[in-house]
């Protein structure tokens, strides 16, 4: 038997336009430029303001009623409307003249830095080696089985596999292991090592052999693990020699390469920061403004407008007519929410910046100093500006103001408080600051341990726990005392 029974429940569902607006607010302005144009693209019924006015296509629809086309003085006569010259929109038209435009700023090219890659300069290498046939695809392979850093990790026998099953070569491992010592003779020194210590160990022996550098390799073959945790005192024990002597051969160390992949400038990643927001001390004013990208010049397509009004208005509609007419509804209501969502947008950019530039006044008057960080957690803007926190950690985590002291990332004001003993909070970043500043000054050779850096703190009033401690200078990169021992 079915049981059958009623109930009802309230549900909270998110609307299209709210959706797209949440999207659009988390991007950053970089992403933001290319969503727009995405969006251009994808909908013919939203321009931009800047480009339409440039170029605006004749219109090819008549002014007034398609009924009342017909006149006296001509024999032609007004034809049914056809949904496939409607779908060969003016679009096109833009994006020819656009882009087969005269103006010498618009056809001018970025210059672009051509550069050998890592993985090239090797190649360019391995041709200037006299191989067989064979020995240069075993080399290829070797070369193209490297890591990014310049390592060979791939075992060798996994090499052999690979070179019968791809490349019908059959070999054996002294074949491949003698193949790899001339690659590891290429540029830059170090490439094609197996592991840190083999590395290290090619790097030194292409110097010249001198006390120090005979003492390195002595060090690197013998006594890695307690050089790399920095057991100094038991090296000079092990190796029988004086700490002026082993600073030298620890330096010859220190100047070598880890990552040799690495070494090429073509390698280097570089992210651009296209700030959102931009501040301005005026004489203790301060003034805020958002980035021009972070606004662009929107509007609805009149020509589409006009269209949709047009062709509404014919009686005769059949079912092409009603599809063409649902369709540039469709893109004008779409077109419509798009530029909502991105006023919005800024809109709560601003107001969310302008709360943070209030609550942290001190600070940007005083030009970055973190002694004028004021505790602020997402709570307080979010109360502040009467929104969600997830609004506010939305704008706080992708976003940059520009300042006359530096560019930095929205996120990196906030911070938690912490009491001192005369009662008054403080942010953390101050106590970050104040142990940043108290392991640049310590003793190289006898670095401050982290109890003794909270009773360092405690002396200036901040009365924190020494696993504290080590959770602030994790946070800042900053290793153990032991680590950061020198000689």
């Amino acid at each position: 038997m079915l049981n059958q029974s009623l109930q009802q429940r309230l549900l909270q569902k998110l609307s299209p336009q709210q959706i797209q607006f949440i999207k659009l607010l988390q991007v950053p302005t970089v992403a933001l430029d290319a969503r727009i144009k995405e969006e251009l693209e994808e909908n013919p019924a939203l321009e931009d303001i800047s480009l339409a006015d440039m170029n605006d296509p004749q219109e090819d629809y008549p002014d007034k009623d398609p009924e009342e086309y017909n006149v006296d003085d001509s024999n032609e006569t007004y034809d049914e409307f056809n949904v496939d010259d409607y779908l060969q929109d003016d679009s096109a038209n833009d994006y020819g003249n656009k882009y087969d435009s005269n103006d010498e700023d618009e056809t001018k090219e970025m210059p672009l830095v051509v550069a050998n890659t890592f993985f090239e300069n090797l190649q360019a290498q391995l041709d200037l080696v006299i191989l067989e046939n064979n020995q240069y695809i075993i080399a290829q392979q070797i070369i193209g089985t490297l890591d990014d850093d310049g390592y060979l990790r791939r075992p060798i026998y996994s090499l052999i596999d690979d070179l019968a099953f791809s490349q019908n070569i059959i070999t054996n491992e002294n074949e491949v292991e003698d193949i790899l010592l001339k690659i590891q003779n290429f540029e830059p020194a170090g490439i094609g090592a197996r592991n840190l210590k083999e590395c290290l160990l090619i790097q030194l022996n292409k110097k010249v052999l001198t006390k120090s550098i005979t003492m390195a390799i002595h060090i690197v073959k013998d006594y890695l693990d307690e050089f790399t945790k920095k057991h100094y005192d038991k090296l000079e024990k092990l190796l029988n020699i004086n700490d002026i002597q082993l600073r030298d051969a620890v330096n010859e160390i220190l100047k070598l390469n880890p990552k040799p992949g690495n070494s090429g400038a073509s390698n280097v990643k570089q992210m651009q920061i296209i700030p959102d927001f931009h501040i301005a001390n005026n004489t203790g004013f301060l003034m805020l403004t958002l980035n021009a990208k972070n606004a662009p010049e929107l509007r609805v397509s009149r020509s589409y407008q006009e269209m949709f009004q047009h062709y509404d208005k014919t009686s005769n509609k059949d079912k092409k007519l009603k599809e063409a007419v649902q369709f540039v509804k469709q893109k004008l209501d779409s077109a419509k929410w798009f530029i909502d969502a991105i006023k919005q947008r800024q809109q709560t950019l601003l107001k969310t910046m302008n709360a943070i530039m209030h609550y942290q006044y001190d600070y940007f008057i005083n030009e970055g100093n973190e002694r004028y960080l004021r505790p602020m957690i997402l709570k307080d803007i979010a109360d502040t500006i009467d929104m969600d926190i997830s609004t506010v950690s939305r704008v706080a985590n992708s976003k940059y103001v520009q300042t006359e002291f530096g560019t930095f990332l929205l996120k990196s004001f906030f911070s938690e408080a912490i009491q001192m003993e005369s009662g008054e909070e403080v942010s953390n970043k101050e106590v970050k600051k104040i142990l940043e500043e108290c392991i640049l000054k310590e003793a190289k050779k006898n670095p401050l341990a982290d109890e003794k850096l909270t009773e360092i703190l405690k002396l200036k009033g901040y009365n924190i726990a020494r696993r504290t401690v080590a959770k602030y200078r994790e946070q800042m990169g900053i290793p153990v005392a032991r680590l950061r021992k020198e000689l």
